[in-house]
């Protein structure tokens, strides 16, 4: 798919509530957006690398015989 069929909303200007290099530089290349404290979203390019990673990361652990789990979003406060 063209880049051009993507919806890029980058912006020029740092988020002042972003401290984190990688936080910046995700919201600037519009990757995420900010929903609320701490809620984003995942922009439409930002999905596809974060799907991109994890399949990476998917077979390198399984050529190394690793299984994955799943884990409920939310969890027991006893937990942490």
């Amino acid at each position: 798919m063209r880049a051009s069929k993507y919806l890029i909303a980058t912006v020029k200007e740092t988020p002042s509530d972003a401290e984190i290099v990688s936080h910046q530089l995700m919201l600037r290349a519009g990757l995420i957006r900010k929903l609320a404290s701490g809620l984003y979203t995942w922009l439409p390019l930002g999905l596809r690398v974060l799907q991109k990673v994890s399949q990476i990361v998917r077979d390198e652990m399984n050529k190394s015989g690793a299984m994955e789990v799943s884990m409920p979003v939310v969890q027991p406060a006893e937990l942490w």
